[in-house]
């Protein structure tokens, strides 16, 4: 109607920004201090004298095969902030993947970048991808990761409760180590779910992946992830303005796991992940939280409804999901039946 204020002053929407002093980083940071040396093969040299923490009488990670070993078979993948290879290991035969970072970055986040791969090549379980090192060539940063020859969940439908039970056991075992090591994803969402031919899931793509989301295009390249972010931290007004953030990953984890057995977005009928960001955060922070269809199981329908309740103090942690009646199903002896959507 003319002269009606469309203006909500009930929620906050927060813009992107620019800023490369402030970054919010998902991983704990070590001292800044601690050296980086190059070897003369193109990588980057261990994690200890990255300044990656070690525990008392652990060994430092073995270090990556040298860059000029490396074949690259096929592109994988591709972003605002990088093209993803699948490189061979010519001696080994070894496939892993290279993930080649656009652009020359400045000291300040070159430095960022590689004590996060630091972090990260001390993180170790098998639900969590493995970061085996990093390289820089002409000033080009590149990360060798594990290969999951299976894709990510993205685009995909699992609708046997048994296997999407076997997915979501393995994730939360990959979170609840995570959050252990005071490690928040930020960022779950079916693209971040690796597979492979085993039937293993793998949690990618946390830490150096929302740093370049950050640097390269922030406006574009955080629509995608703002779909499955929590009520309350899209709108600072809830929850007294506190965030906890393994109770946002346990919300993020909740509606991918909703997507995956569905096959597409769960969060309302004509609303997409891609679309309108504004009509996104007003959708998730006003809307009722989705759930289960009326067919599913009585466990599955509960299992959901705890990871996305709208206070997060009433979302159990991954530990406690991990005792949920729903992932205590009895795991499939079938192959996993994974369609296209």
């Amino acid at each position: 109607m003319p002269g009606r204020s469309r203006r909500r002053p009930d929620l906050t929407l927060p813009l992107p920004q620019r800023d490369l002093t402030s970054l919010a980083v998902p991983l704990p940071l070590p001292p800044s201090s601690a050296p980086s040396s190059m070897s003369s093969s193109g990588s980057l040299s261990g994690a200890a004298s990255l300044g990656a923490p070690t525990s008392a009488g652990s060994a430092p990670p073995n270090p990556p095969p040298p860059l000029c070993e490396l074949e690259r078979v096929r592109c994988i993948g591709s972003g605002a902030g990088g093209t993803v290879w699948m490189v061979r290991h010519r001696t080994t035969g070894c496939a892993y993947a290279l993930k080649v970072l656009y652009g020359k970055h400045d000291d300040a986040v070159r430095r960022q970048i590689v004590r996060e791969v630091a972090i990260l090549r001390t993180a170790e379980h098998p639900a969590v991808v493995r970061c085996h090192g990093m390289y820089e060539l002409d000033g080009e940063l590149q990360i060798l990761l594990e290969y999951m020859d299976g894709g990510s969940l993205e685009g995909h439908r699992i609708a046997d409760e048994r296997f999407l039970a076997h997915l979501a056991r393995q994730v939360l075992s990959g979170i609840a180590y995570l959050h252990r090591r005071h490690i928040v994803h930020r960022d779950i969402k079916p693209s971040k779910l690796l597979i492979d031919s085993g039937r293993r899931v793998k949690i990618a793509d946390f830490g150096v992946g929302r740093i370049l989301n950050q640097i390269m295009d922030p406006c574009n390249s955080s629509v995608g992830s703002i779909a499955y972010m929590s009520p309350e931290r899209i709108n600072t007004d809830l929850n007294d303005g506190a965030y906890d953030g393994y109770a946002g990953d346990i919300w993020s984890f909740g509606l991918t796991i909703l997507e995956v057995y569905l096959g597409r977005f769960p969060l309302g009928e004509n609303l997409t992940k891609q679309g309108d960001w504004a009509a996104l955060m007003s959708a998730i922070c006003h809307s009722d939280s989705p759930q289960a269809p009326r067919d599913a199981s009585p466990e599955f329908k509960n299992f959901i409804s705890l990871c996305l309740q709208k206070n997060p103090a009433n979302r159990p942690t991954a530990l406690r999901l991990l005792q949920h009646p729903f992932v205590a199903l009895p795991q499939p002896q079938l192959h996993m039946r994974v369609t296209d959507e």
